[in-house]
């Protein structure tokens, strides 16, 4: 009976972080037009490029070898297996969970970000090849304070096992109003706003000298765009939930069955109202040239700098 929970629980968690993943984009792109007065486009409109992307052919640059077809597909897989091994839904221990922790969740982040920087090289394209360097120069940081911030969180609840981090600060409100927690909370915050590309940039999109994450995709096309778009919104969710479920809002979660069932609808207000914080910030602030994406890195970096010496100080 605990193995056919456990499968369940696996299954209800994968599959909802795959097909969920589109539709939390869908939803932001759709508040912030709102926000913008405009009409928006529908909720799944997601999931409408990616149906209509498959359906398409797919072109691969001349001179390009096999690295450039098939890293879509593997950093997708490592995108699904990130969503078993931490808490994005089911606040317990599920398969897989065991096969890595928060310092191998981040490096298996890190890991992906190197496949599609690879891959966007080997198109041999000039856009590619400028996006890369600007993502290789802020990557140091940004990924820095990534795997800082998760040595620091292990310090502090004496584990490295994100499911029994989060069982712990449920078990221990106090600890999620500590300055150590708060530092934590800020360099993670920062960081998910600049995988997610939610740093307000005066020049972004699909403009050429603003491009960073839209470059890799530059020379992709039909299937294997499909696959790199949808994996960048499971990215999305994946870091999102880890913002929520470790260091925002790790309370709410059911882990007994069949009542983990409700974690799927706590786990959509949880996204809405951090939805709602990210627009906010998204489009009240003012926009940032794109040079100075390394001063804010710099102080997230410093945050999770900071975190650790606190966390070790107090440990």
């Amino acid at each position: 009976m605990k193995l056919l929970t456990l499968i369940l629980e696996t299954a209800v968690q994968f599959i909802f972080v795959i097909l969920s993943a589109p539709l939390f984009a869908g939803i932001f792109a759709r508040f912030k037009a709102r926000v913008e007065s405009r009409r928006g486009p529908s909720i799944f409109q997601p999931y409408y490029d990616i149906f209509k992307l498959l359906k398409k052919e797919t072109l691969v640059p001349d001179g390009s070898s096999i690295l450039f077809r098939y890293v879509p597909y593997v950093a997708f897989g490592v995108y699904c297996l990130i969503a078993l091994i931490i808490p994005v839904l089911i606040p317990v221990p599920i398969i897989f969970t065991a096969s890595a922790d928060f310092l191998g969740g981040a490096i298996l982040f890190s890991f992906a970000a190197f496949l599609k920087m690879a891959a966007a090289m080997d198109s041999g394209s000039n856009l590619a090849a400028m996006g890369v360097s600007r993502l290789a120069s802020f990557n140091f940081l940004g990924e820095g304070a990534l795997i800082t911030v998760f040595i620091a969180v292990s310090l502090i609840t004496g584990t490295d096992n994100p499911y029994t981090t989060n069982q712990y600060l449920v078990s221990n409100p106090s600890a999620n109003i500590t300055l150590v927690h708060v530092f934590a909370t800020l360099a993670f915050f920062m960081i998910f706003l600049y995988e997610t590309g939610k740093i307000p940039l005066e020049s972004s999109g699909l403009q050429e000298l603003g491009m960073i994450d839209e470059s890799l995709n530059y020379e992709y096309s039909g299937r294997l765009l499909a696959v790199n778009k949808w994996s960048s919104y499971i990215k999305q969710y994946l870091l999102g939930s880890v913002l929520l479920n470790v260091f925002l809002f790790p309370w709410g979660l059911f882990s007994t069955s069949p009542y983990f069932l409700l974690d799927i609808p706590v786990m959509i207000g949880k996204w809405l109202l951090l939805i709602f914080i990210v627009m906010i910030i998204e489009t009240t602030l003012a926009k940032v040239r794109l040079f100075k994406i390394l001063d804010y890195l710099a102080v997230a970096f410093t945050f999770s700098i900071l975190f650790l010496l606190l966390s070790e100080v107090m440990h």
